[in-house]
């Protein structure tokens, strides 16, 4: 341990109040004195405020960033973007300091600062959950300390009032944020504190986490057990396309309209077939009820008499307590099939923060292909979404493979069950951590610096052999150094470059299977694992580059810079980047830098090609824009046209919904595309002759779905590759005469492509041809860093660097961004 480290920083922003804490660590006692404390009305600014106050407080108690020891993270319940603001910028803050991050219950800190306050007794905390919802939690105040008596949970503020009704009895005490709201719901229950007491201090997070230290919970001092990493924000509930998934597939429908007896096949009856395997052929999605006959045969196959029938599976499905997950044998070039054979199961009930696994079956001829854990790490992932912490089971004593299994995940066996099963086995009692789901970082194509790259930086530093200074304390690279990172979307990615402008390293964690079954992003489902995932890509990142640079190591505080896209995009997703990459510069005190999404896409064309430069036209096609801009120099752009409704990424995706084929739409649609006749459907060509330089899809996507149907309604079985081409060549004629028409008008000699639509084969050979009759130069960025990536963000980073554009630490994300305006 570092003795110059003796001080704690703890903060929260689950609701609108920002509560920061400093406190001495006493390591022989267990004890954390608070030095200095704040509490600040945010009114959803928190993101803006955090970082500016903590700075603030530390200068006032004269306490630097080396003397931080810990971070302390209230991690909910709460507004879900206002916990994740507060966890993001911790987890940035605790890996550039290298120290441990911990989290405590936000509620906790309410009840530890009624105790403070002397007050003595019940107390019931209910924080706003919205949607008319309350997070209820009951404690013991005694002069010994707070003591918890209830778990998290979720709960509509009008039936828990009903609860306190039921319960009788009015000498508790009642805190909480919720009381701004339900006042009225809940004053005839007990004695309202005073509203002070009604969030989050910083005195009441040091006693939390003074608590949970003694508990022998955590260790403020040991940063390896506290890896930022795994610290997870508190939700006690699934995202509203989850929950609305479990009910829709409780039912026993069909998998299209189709089956229920309508030949009207809508893009949302297709969705729930876009679940997609593995390389090894296994496709993971929550189960349905049209399946539960499969797991009660495979229960009888591997249960024996200890298996449940069908009416006992079908009763957990729909439960707002209960998790249960399938795999199935699948093509993985296709989306799933509603007759793919069922190869196991599993099947979780959380109850008072745990959760209790109920089922674990895997078909004989599938084993060893690690279902089983998979299957768990699903469960697990959805019970922690619902508020649970730990996970218990029981396994049959004589199991010698399961139990190492459980082992491995982190269980521990914790007691017998005599004659549990029917056969009079006992059972092991089993209990342990939640099984998790990593994102795997993985390069981003070939964007890695090449060796002739490499070898030049190096021996701009003198070395003529191509390897790197490694003397302690330096790093070899050309300055400056910076990592950069990008969240706009549903890929969380990180890259570093150095000032040859070599990539160093460019690495990508994708989402896309927990949106696949969806049919398309869901916000709150990418905002959930991009604070899952920024540790461990930005970790791979330093690791890659360091790798490059031939050194051991290279940490936070060996870069110049950390920049992150700050707009546009998903604002809930940009919240999380933004808020950990501005914790990490405040945490290695180096300049924070900001990249607009789309510029960006302008840079990517330099990945690959250094020596492209403006003056050039290019087209941004993607999933969320559509755009011809005119680009007079770097930093100078006029958008000279954009679609007036949906973008070109979109359509591809809700074509390839409305026919089933799974998302993403694009690469599947030319998958088929390339094997029909591109004149087989007239499909409209929507503003090709406008005199503008505008575009439309939203009415060619309801020409393609409207054929869709009614090819269905006349019997007709789909000629899919026909559509798909009919489809593509549409969207390419207008993109390509509108292109036709820019390079024209601005007499640009050079026409590039940005965006994860440019990677489409047909878009760039027309292209191709197009600047091949007008005698343009075509630049066209490598097919990995055509989608959302972090080399493209590194190098506009590296250009603002050079430029002193630094941002202050209380920017925030945007969800919108105006390209032409400069930032």
């Amino acid at each position: 341990m570092n003795t110059q480290r003796s001080f704690v920083l703890a903060f929260d922003t689950a609701n609108e109040v920002i509560a920061i804490g400093l406190g001495k660590l006493d390591a022989a006692t267990q004890s954390i004195e608070c030095v200095a404390s704040v509490e600040v009305e945010a009114r959803r600014a928190s993101n803006t405020q955090l970082l500016p106050r903590i700075d603030e407080l530390c200068a006032q108690a004269g306490v630097g960033r080396g003397e931080i020891a810990c971070v302390a993270v209230g991690r909910g319940p709460g507004s879900f973007t206002g916990v994740r603001i507060a966890l993001a910028c911790a987890k940035g803050i605790a890996s550039a300091l290298e120290v441990g991050l911990v989290g405590v219950s936000s509620l906790d800190a309410v009840a530890w600062g009624a105790w403070k306050a002397s007050e003595r007794g019940s107390l019931l905390v209910v924080a706003d959950a919205m949607r008319r919802e309350v997070y209820p939690v009951e404690y013991r105040l005694s002069d010994a300390g707070v003591e918890r008596v209830t778990a998290d949970r979720v709960i509509k503020a009008e039936a828990f009032a009903e609860e306190l009704d039921a319960s009788g009895g009015s000498d508790r005490l009642i805190a909480g944020d919720a009381l701004r709201k339900y006042a009225d719901l809940f004053e005839g229950a007990g004695a309202l504190l005073p509203e002070a007491l009604w969030t989050p201090t910083g005195a009441g997070l040091l006693m939390a986490l003074r608590a949970s230290w003694r508990a022998g919970e955590c260790d403020p001092l040991d940063a390896e057990r506290h890896d930022p990493a795994f610290a997870l924000p508190v939700y006690t509930r699934l995202s509203d396309a989850e929950e609305n998934e479990r009910q829709r597939l409780a039912r026993a429908d069909g998998a299209l309209a189709g089956k229920r007896g309508s030949k009207h096949v809508t893009m949302n009856d297709t969705a729930i077939a876009n679940a997609r395997a593995n390389g090894e052929g296994i496709a993971y999605k929550p189960l349905d009820a049209r399946h539960v006959a499969d797991v009660a045969a495979l229960e009888a196959a591997v249960m024996g008499t200890d298996a449940w029938n069908g009416a006992l599976v079908a009763d957990e499905l729909g439960r707002a307590d209960r998790v249960w997950w399938a795999a199935y044998a699948a093509d993985p070039k296709m989306p799933l099939s509603a007759e793919a054979p069922l190869v196991g199961y599993a099947g979780g009930w959380v109850v008072d923060g745990d959760l209790q696994i109920l089922k674990v079956g895997v078909d004989p001829a599938w084993r060893r292909h690690g279902i089983a854990r998979v299957l768990l790490a699903r469960v697990a992932d959805d019970a922690r979404n619902l508020g649970a912490r730990t996970s218990s089971l029981e396994v049959r004593a004589a199991n010698a493979g399961a139990q190492a299994l459980y082992a491995a995940l982190g269980y521990e066996v914790l007691g017998r069950r005599p004659r549990y099963y029917s056969d009079g086995e006992d059972a092991l009692i089993m209990r342990g951590p939640l099984p998790t789901i990593t994102l795997a970082a993985v390069p981003n194509g070939e964007s890695v610096a090449d060796e002739s790259r490499r070898g030049a930086a190096c021996a701009a530093l003198g070395r003529e052999d191509g390897s790197a200074d490694t003397r302690p304390g330096q790093v070899a690279a050309d300055r400056p150094l910076i990592l950069a990172i990008e969240s706009s979307c549903d890929e969380t990615a990180a890259a570093v470059i150095d000032g040859g402008e070599a990539l160093r390293s460019d690495v990508v964690a994708t989402q896309v299977d927990f949106h696949a079954r969806f049919g398309g992003v869901v916000p709150e489902i990418a905002s959930r694992k991009h604070i899952e995932a920024i540790c461990g890509v930005c970790d791979e990142a330093l690791d890659v580059a360091a790798a490059s640079l031939g050194l051991s190591r290279l940490r936070w505080r060996d870069l110049d810079a950390v920049a992150v896209t700050y707009a546009p995009g998903l604002v809930g997703a940009l919240v999380v980047g933004v808020a950990f990459a501005k914790g990490a510069a405040w945490g290695a005190d180096i300049p924070f830098i900001v990249v607009n999404h789309l510029e960006g896409h302008l840079y990517a064309n330099k990945i690959g090609l250094e020596d492209f430069a403006p003056p050039a036209v290019v087209s941004l096609v993607s999933g969320g824009n559509t755009l011809l801009v005119h680009m007079a120099d770097w930093g100078d752009y006029r958008v000279l046209g954009a679609t007036i409704d949906d973008a070109v990424g979109e359509a591809f995706d809700k074509v390839a919904k409305a026919l089933g084929l799974g998302y993403p739409g694009g690469p599947v649609v030319s998958k088929f595309a390339a094997e029909g006749d591109p004149d087989a459907i007239p499909f409209p060509r929507a503003m090709l002759h406008s005199g503008d330089l505008r575009f439309s899809l939203s009415g060619l996507k309801t020409a393609v779905v409207t054929y869709i149907n009614n090819e269905r309604a006349a019997g007709r079985e789909l000629n899919v590759p026909d559509i798909c081409a009919s489809f593509t060549a549409a969207v390419v004629d207008v993109q390509v005469a509108k292109a036709r028409a820019a390079l024209r008008e601005t007499g640009a000699p050079t026409f590039c492509l940005g965006g994860g639509v440019a990677a489409n084969p047909t878009l760039r050979a027309a292209y191709e041809q197009m600047c091949a009759e007008e005698g343009v130069r075509l630049v066209m960025p490598p097919l990995a860093s055509c989608g959302d990536n972090a080399g493209m963000i590194a190098e506009v980073a590296l250009d603002r660097y050079r430029a002193g554009a630094f941002s202050p630490l209380s920017t925030d994300a945007l969800a919108h961004g105006d390209l032409e305006v400069p930032y």
